[in-house]
């Protein structure tokens, strides 16, 4: 994909959170968090062929601390080996991944202590 192609595809992306992104996003957005500024559906490139480049776009980013943040919902059940893949290679960039579930939210407290502990460390 080109470059105006993944900026067009992370907009619609952001046009098109699910309920769950929403209510994770609300408590993130402006520096809420502690301070941290994140990033919602932003593109993160790991290779590049000829023209194309090869990108993952987790739910959240934290650029400063390098944590991506990813809200699952069932259709991950089915797409564990990718979801490993992909984490492995954000690993190598020296990215941290959190996974969360969509029935996590329901408790948003413990959400954002684990959030939190990891801004932390990092």
């Amino acid at each position: 994909m080109k470059y105006h192609e993944i900026k067009h595809f992370s907009r619609e992306l952001r046009k098109n959170q699910t309920p769950f992104e929403k209510l994770l996003w609300n408590r993130l957005r402006d520096r809420q968090l502690d301070g941290f500024k994140f990033l919602r559906q932003h593109p993160l490139l790991y290779d590049r062929q000829g023209n194309d480049l090869n990108f993952f776009i987790p739910d959240f980013y934290c650029p400063k601390t390098r944590l991506a943040i990813e809200i699952d919902g069932n259709i991950h059940d089915e797409k564990q080996e990718h979801d490993c893949w992909r984490e492995k290679i954000l690993t190598g960039m020296k990215i941290t991944v959190i996974r969360f579930r969509n029935e996590d939210l329901g408790n948003m407290a413990w959400i954002l202590e684990v959030i939190r502990d990891r801004l932390r460390k990092l």
